[in-house]
């Protein structure tokens, strides 16, 4: 399955350009077909699979080149969303360049700043793996997570 998911806007269009190259080369199909087309391309059963998962999509600000804020590794950040995919229903993993580097070493003998990251989040915003501790490793602001909990849009 592919991990980009258009909108359904753009799932649409895909559909109806295929209908019309189609069309042009002497093997038509109708509208209906060439959805589902659409969706066996995005590695989906039929259209209405694709669609679910379309709604499944990341929360509003999760796009590539938009901002997001956060913490990793206890260090707050900034950053822009420079890839993101699905991992499964509500979780999504994110490559992100920060906009200042942060130190991921605990130590005071030695530094390693890091200024991309990558790491899977799940519907709460935070990862899974956890610092000594107990936070988790990735964690991003409660504005760009949790898009059930807002309501319709």
């Amino acid at each position: 399955m592919n991990t980009y998911l258009p909108s359904t806007m753009q799932a649409k269009d895909q559909a109806k350009r295929l209908r019309q190259k189609r069309s042009e080369d002497g093997a038509p199909v109708t509208h209906a077909k060439s959805l589902e087309l659409i969706a066996h391309q995005h590695g989906f059963r039929d259209w209405n699979s694709l669609c679910a998962a379309i709604a499944n999509g990341p929360p509003k600000g999760w796009a590539v080149g938009h901002k997001v804020s956060g913490t990793y590794l206890s260090h707050p950040f900034t950053a822009k969303v420079v890839s993101i995919s699905m991992v499964k229903s509500d979780w999504f993993r994110l490559e992100l360049d920060l906009d200042e580097a942060v130190d991921v070493v605990a130590s005071d003998q030695f530094s390693n700043l890091r200024k991309r990251i990558r790491g899977i989040v799940g519907p709460k915003g935070h990862s899974v793996e956890k610092t000594s501790d107990g936070v988790p490793h990735l964690r991003l602001e409660r504005s760009w997570v949790n898009r059930q909990s807002l309501g319709p849009s």
